[in-house]
């Protein structure tokens, strides 16, 4: 199972209650996107020590991104602006494993 890494600085969505999330490069997108069903890519990220089941979710514009919920933050002590590195794997929901 190929391991994707993504450094990058996070950031919020502008309306009120915007996501904190980070972009998802756009050759990344374009390799996984035959996973896709309705726009999300199930993975299993992890920055530091916290590991989460997510998707990389759809901007509209043929990325994705993946959004660091508050748990995730607080855990890791990621404030807005930081540069991070989130590692995941493909998940394979249809059959619940890797």
């Amino acid at each position: 199972m190929k391991l994707y890494v993504v450094d990058g600085v996070v950031k919020i969505f502008p309306q009120q209650g915007g996501w904190y999330y980070l972009s998802v490069p756009r050759g990344i997108t374009k390799e996984l996107s035959i996973f896709a069903d309705r726009g999300l890519i199930p993975v299993v990220a992890s920055i530091g020590k916290t590991a989460w089941n997510t998707s990389l979710l759809p901007t509209g514009d043929g990325t994705h991104f993946i959004a660091l919920n508050a748990k995730v933050r607080k855990n890791e002590n990621v404030v807005l602006g930081d540069t991070v590195r989130v590692e995941f794997l493909l998940r394979d929901n249809r059959k619940g494993r890797f």
